[in-house]
């Protein structure tokens, strides 16, 4: 039983020592350096990285404002994207199914915004939210997040086959993946988020 609690007081030791190297390694990033090393988490970190080191100074290595700032970059990017899919349909010419797939666009791509929006909102509550209340919230997010990135590839499929193919197809596809990428970096990164905190958690419970 003594040699049991040795061992338990040893790997709680090595532990605790590994703490505290991640904490360190951590704080002697610089802030463009945590951008990238964040980063590395998503699926697409060249460009989680062109869209984030803008704002490292303001981002001063904070989970939450990481989360944040991506959340954000995928908004504007989504309203965006909104407002010049919904010009194409007054693109001359247009083919009927080009038209009908280009409102459906618009419906999932507003719906992206409205929940990107809300993500934005919740997300700016966590700081004064705690336990049970953080999860609860960030269940939230992660819920909207995902359901975004469901819209955003729904209208994608939306203009699936070769009878869609053509100038409206190509212009739509290159603006929606776009986003869909820099959405799906932003789940990433909330996911990282929510899995730290869950964790640090866990290592405060007695």
């Amino acid at each position: 039983m003594a040699r049991l609690g040795f061992f338990v007081l040893v790997f709680s030791f090595v532990f605790y020592l590994a703490g505290i190297a991640a904490s360190a390694s951590t704080t002697a990033l610089t802030p463009r350096e945590y951008i990238v090393a964040s980063c590395k988490a998503t699926r697409y970190p060249a460009l989680c990285v062109e869209y984030l080191s803008g704002y490292a100074n303001a981002i001063r290595k904070n989970e939450q404002h990481l989360a944040q700032t991506a959340l954000s970059v995928s908004l504007s990017g989504a309203q965006s994207a909104a407002a010049y899919v919904a010009k194409m349909t007054h693109v001359r010419g247009i083919k009927p199914r080009e038209r009908q797939a280009v409102k459906d666009c618009i419906e999932n791509m507003g719906d992206t915004v409205d929940r990107l929006s809300q993500s934005v909102k919740e997300l700016s509550h966590m700081g004064r939210a705690g336990g049970e209340g953080f999860m609860l919230h960030m269940s939230n997010v992660q819920t909207w997040v995902s359901a975004a990135l469901t819209d955003e590839n729904t209208c994608l499929d939306g203009f699936a086959g070769r009878v869609m193919d053509g100038n409206v197809k190509v212009a739509v596809r290159r603006r929606v993946v776009h986003v869909a990428q820099v959405t799906s970096n932003a789940l990433a990164l909330v996911n990282r988020y929510a899995a730290r905190h869950r964790a640090a958690i866990s290592t405060e419970k007695p």
